[in-house]
C-alpha cells in the first residue's frame, strides 16, 4: 500500500463523534400502575434500591423519585416532589447520572433546598466542582485526633463544655427553649471559617426569621443555608441533610474549619420514619423504623476531622415532652461526642442560653483545654451543684447561715455565676476572657471555703 493509499484510508473520527452527540438515547422506562399514600408503584425501569428515576406527568412536569423498595416485580418509588397530577400509565424513566451539586467558593451566602437547587433568587449555582451527594464517610484510620479547641463565643459552652475542631455535639431540648436562637448566636460568634446550616422540617416563617434575625447579614456572608421546610416531601427533608454535609465536605477538603449546624436531627428521623412506614417497614420503638437508626450514623459519621480540615457538628435534638430518654435522643447521645442540655426551668426564669451545665458534657474537653481550665470548670460545676442541692432549703428558710461553709460559699457566688452563664444574644466573649472570668469565680470559691472541702 502506497503512502497516498494509506492516507486515503484514514477515518475522520471527529465527524462520527459529532454525529453520535446528536443521537437521542432511549431511556430505560416503565409505567405508573398504582399510587398508595406517599408512594408510587411502577412496572419499571430496572433499577436498584436508592437509585433515581423521573415520573413524567401528563401536564409536562417531571417529578424526580427514588427507589425505596420492591413489591413482586414492581418498584416502590418515593417522589422528591409533590405527587399531585400523577395518573396511571405515566411514564417512568431511569436516571443514570448520580445526584451531584455544583460548588465553588461563590456558594457562600446562598440558600438552597433539599434538591440542591437555589431558592434565594440569586441565580443558579456556578462552579467547576461537581460533588456527589451520596458518598461514604471517611475511613476510621484516616481521621485525625481532635486536639484543637474551637471557641464558639458562648461563655457557658466555652467555659465548661469546650468544643474541639471536628467534634460532634448535640443540643437537646424541648420546643420553645431556645435551640434555634443558640444556633444563630454560635454561627455569628464562632471561630469557624465557614458555616453550613441545615434547617430540616422547620416552619416556613421560622426559616426566614432564622436567616434574617438569628443569622443576620454578617453570619449569612460566611454561611450556606440548606432548607427543607415542614411541608416538603419526607425524602426531600432527608436529602437536604446530605446536601448540607456534602457542602461542608467541600469546604473541609479546601483545608477549612467548617461548622455544620443542623436543626433538627429529630425531624430528620421523623422524615425517615415516614419513608420507612410508606415502604412497608415494621415500626419499632415509638413507631420509628429500623432504617431510622441505621441512617443517623451515616449522616453523623461524615462529620469530623481529617488530614485536610475539619467539620465540627452542632446538631439539635428536639426531645418530645422534654424526655431525654426519647428513642432519637437516646440514639443520638451514643453517636455524638457530647451533649448540651437546655432546661425549660432555666428558660422560664429568663436564663438564656438555658444551658444546664450539670446535665451537659463535652467528652473531648479534656483533650483540648489546659489542666488549669479543666480544674476550674469542674470547680464551677461543683459550686453550682452545691447551690442546686440546697436551693429548696434556702428558699423556704430552712437553711441556717454558718451551718455549712460550702453552702454559704455557693450562696455568695451564685449571682456571679448566673451573670457569667447568662449572655445576651448579640454579645460575644473571647475564649481568653471567658477563661479569665471562670478562673476569677473559682479562685473566690477557694478563698471562701479554704481547706475545708
Amino acid at each position: 500500500m502506497t503512502a497516498n493509499q494509506a492516507g486515503s484510508c484514514l477515518i475522520d473520527f471527529k465527524r462520527f463523534h459529532s454525529a453520535l452527540q446528536k443521537v437521542k438515547l432511549l431511556d430505560c422506562q416503565g409505567y405508573v400502575v398504582r399510587v398508595s399514600g406517599l408512594t408510587v408503584e411502577s412496572t419499571g425501569p430496572i433499577l436498584g434500591l436508592g437509585e433515581l428515576c423521573g415520573i413524567h406527568i401528563r401536564d409536562g412536569r417531571r417529578v424526580p423519585a427514588e427507589v425505596v423498595g420492591f413489591r413482586a416485580e414492581r418498584l416502590i418509588l418515593l417522589p422528591l416532589g409533590h405527587i399531585e397530577g400523577i395518573s396511571p400509565g405515566d411514564m417512568v424513566t431511569a436516571r443514570t447520572t448520580p445526584r451531584c451539586i455544583t460548588l465553588s467558593e461563590n456558594v457562600l451566602g446562598r440558600v438552597i433546598n433539599g434538591l440542591a437547587e437555589p431558592i434565594d433568587n440569586k441565580g443558579p449555582l456556578v462552579g467547576a466542582d461537581n460533588c456527589a451527594l451520596d458518598v461514604s464517610s471517611p475511613p476510621p484510620l484516616s481521621r485525625e485526633k481532635i486536639t484543637d479547641r474551637l471557641a464558639l463565643g458562648i461563655r457557658s459552652i466555652d467555659a465548661v463544655l469546650t468544643c474541639g475542631k471536628g467534634q460532634r455535639i448535640g443540643i437537646f431540648a424541648g420546643s420553645g427553649v431556645g435551640k434555634s436562637v443558640l444556633l444563630g448566636a454560635i454561627a455569628n460568634s464562632s471561630e469557624a471559617a465557614v458555616n453550613v446550616v441545615a434547617l430540616i422540617g422547620e416552619r416556613g416563617r421560622e426559616v426566614r426569621e432564622f436567616i434574617e434575625e438569628n443569622l443576620g447579614a454578617q453570619g449569612l456572608a460566611r454561611s450556606v443555608v440548606v432548607v427543607a421546610a415542614s411541608d416538603s416531601p419526607p425524602i426531600q427533608r432527608v436529602k437536604a441533610a446530605f446536601v448540607a454535609v456534602t457542602i461542608a465536605e467541600y469546604f473541609r477538603d479546601k483545608a477549612k474549619n467548617v461548622l455544620f449546624m443542623m436543626d433538627s436531627l429529630t425531624r430528620f428521623a421523623q422524615a425517615q420514619r415516614e419513608i420507612g412506614l410508606a415502604a412497608g417497614e415494621p415500626p419499632a420503638s415509638k413507631g420509628y423504623c429500623p432504617s431510622v437508626f441505621s441512617l443517623m450514623p451515616r449522616l453523623v459519621e461524615r462529620l469530623g476531622r481529617t488530614e485536610n480540615g475539619s467539620i465540627t457538628g452542632i446538631i439539635t435534638v428536639l426531645v418530645e415532652n422534654d424526655d431525654l430518654a426519647d428513642p432519637v435522643a437516646d440514639s443520638a447521645r451514643s453517636l455524638l461526642d457530647g451533649h448540651i442540655v437546655l432546661a425549660r426551668k432555666l428558660a422560664d426564669r429568663g436564663h438564656y442560653p438555658a444551658v444546664d451545665i450539670l446535665q451537659s458534657v463535652s467528652r473531648l474537653m479534656p483533650a483540648v483545654v489546659s489542666q488549669e481550665h479543666r480544674a476550674a470548670a469542674v470547680k464551677l460545676k461543683e459550686i453550682y451543684a452545691t447551690y442546686a442541692d440546697a436551693e429548696d432549703l434556702i428558699n423556704i428558710g430552712a437553711f441556717s447561715p454558718g451551718s455549712n461553709r460550702r453552702i454559704d460559699g455557693a450562696i455568695s457566688l451564685i449571682d456571679k455565676i448566673n451573670n457569667f452563664l447568662i449572655q445576651p444574644i448579640s454579645q460575644r466573649t473571647s475564649f481568653q476572657e471567658t477563661v479569665k472570668q471562670l478562673t476569677a469565680i473559682t479562685e473566690s470559691w477557694d478563698k471562701l471555703i479554704g481547706g475545708n472541702r
